[in-house]
């Protein structure tokens, strides 16, 4: 199989086998799982030619062979979805879907397939690093003198999206909907491995929802930029889809005329959900809390709770516990998941709920929300306010995030994501 970088530089001979010119570059058709080769460039006497395909009688190491004549050559353009492989890929990020992170290619693999070329596979290696310096042989004859190996290292082309900068912006040579696939935090692992202006270009190519669980991964810092690129429709777009508690913390360090802005584009109930949590000091349980919370009243059974939450479909940060109210939104008590499942259909809540639930108030602060987390083992701690009316509650994870260094907060994992 032929090595991109063992092409570049080669003669390219017409029929005759004169040389004519010298291969610069190689076109592929973007967008197919192995892009075919379309064309060839090459830097000759009367300047640089570009010849299609069907001018070509092969493509190897040794230098390309034409099938017309040096004067017979009939010049063409290529067209926007044929890939220039030395100034688009060759030493370009991409996104390697199936590893989960941002590679840089050090050379192609082709390989001829019913009498055409195509692009299987990225070169990641330092093997092939070593190839393209001319280096390969001596790397061997090192390499079996200290005993230590220069593997080649493949990504098939199938699995990988390249990432092209240009000074108007960025273009996505393949749909990245595989991409969308990943956990939100792998997404964020691969924007993070790229420039920032190609990473939140990558970013605007997702849809709403998963950009809003993406971009929760990274610091306010990062969020305020992502958001700054949008005009002010999506970006409440995105807003209005983050967590509550996530949502508070971005539009609070913002300028207020902005968060203003994205505010009132956002829907009435969920602009005021971030309001509300907006109004409290961002290191006490009313800054960290989320509001989206499952409550239900105190005359359910535990058939009829479920059936509820069925009918909610709640996300996974809600329903690790059901909190129990009255008419009036007083905390009646708590029920975790495991205590429902387990309980006969029949049975009412307030049997088998838990009365004395620990509870914080809002304006406690965060290191004393971290320590009762701790100590009673909670995933979360439900947030009343004097009247012991229900508010929110703070999950373990936001608790330990808003105490712990800054350095260590990208490590550590999210218990509800």
């Amino acid at each position: 199989m032929p090595f991109l970088s063992k092409m570049l530089g080669r003669p390219v001979r017409d029929a005759s086998g004169v040389s004519v010119g010298k291969l610069s570059d190689v076109f592929a058709l973007a967008g197919e799982d192995f892009p075919s080769v379309t064309g060839i460039s090459m830097s000759a006497d009367s300047g640089p030619i570009t010849i299609p395909w069907r001018e070509l009688a092969s493509l190897d190491e040794g230098g390309p062979k034409l099938k017309v004549n040096k004067n017979d050559i009939v010049p063409y353009q290529p067209a926007e979805n044929e890939l220039s492989l030395t100034k688009r890929v060759l030493d370009r990020q991409i996104i390697d879907i199936n590893g989960k992170r941002v590679v840089r290619v050090n050379d192609l693999r082709l390989v001829k397939v019913d009498g055409s070329y195509r692009l299987v596979g990225a070169d990641i290696s330092t093997r092939g690093l070593l190839r393209r310096l001319g280096l390969e042989r001596a790397a061997d004859r090192l390499a079996s003198l200290v005993r230590h190996e220069f593997p080649e290292k493949y990504i098939a082309w199938d699995m990988v999206d390249p990432v092209e900068s240009q000074p108007a912006g960025i273009k996505l040579k393949v749909q990245h909907r595989n991409l969308a696939k990943l956990h939100p935090a792998d997404i964020a692992d691969i924007v993070e491995g790229l420039d920032r202006q190609s990473g939140e270009a990558l970013l605007h190519t997702l849809d709403d929802e998963t950009m809003a669980d993406t971009i929760q991964e990274f610091d306010v810092e990062r969020q305020m930029s992502v958001l700054e690129g949008m005009n002010a429709e999506r970006a409440a777009d995105i807003v209005e889809m983050m967590d509550p508690d996530e949502a508070a913390d971005l539009l609070s360090e913002m300028p207020k005329e902005k968060a203003d802005d994205i505010l009132r584009l956002m829907d009435r109930e969920g602009a005021e959900d971030v309001r509300e949590l907006l109004e409290y000091p961002e290191d006490t349980a009313g800054g960290l809390m989320t509001t989206e919370y499952v409550a239900i009243p105190v005359t359910l059974t535990a058939e009829q709770t479920i059936q509820r939450l069925r009918e909610l479909s709640p996300d996974a940060e809600m329903i690790y516990y059901v909190y129990v109210v009255d008419s009036m939104e007083h905390l009646m008590g708590v029920i975790s998941l495991r205590d429902l499942i387990v309980s006969p259909p029949e049975q009412a809540v307030e049997d088998f709920m838990i009365r004395d639930a620990v509870t914080v108030r809002p304006d406690t602060d965060k290191e004393e929300v971290a320590q009762i987390l701790a100590k009673y083992n909670l995933l979360a701690v439900p947030v009343v306010d004097e009247d012991h009316r229900l508010q929110g509650f703070v999950t373990v994870d936001d608790a330990i995030e808003a105490v712990m260094p800054a350095s260590w907060k990208r490590r550590m994992p999210r218990v509800f994501s």
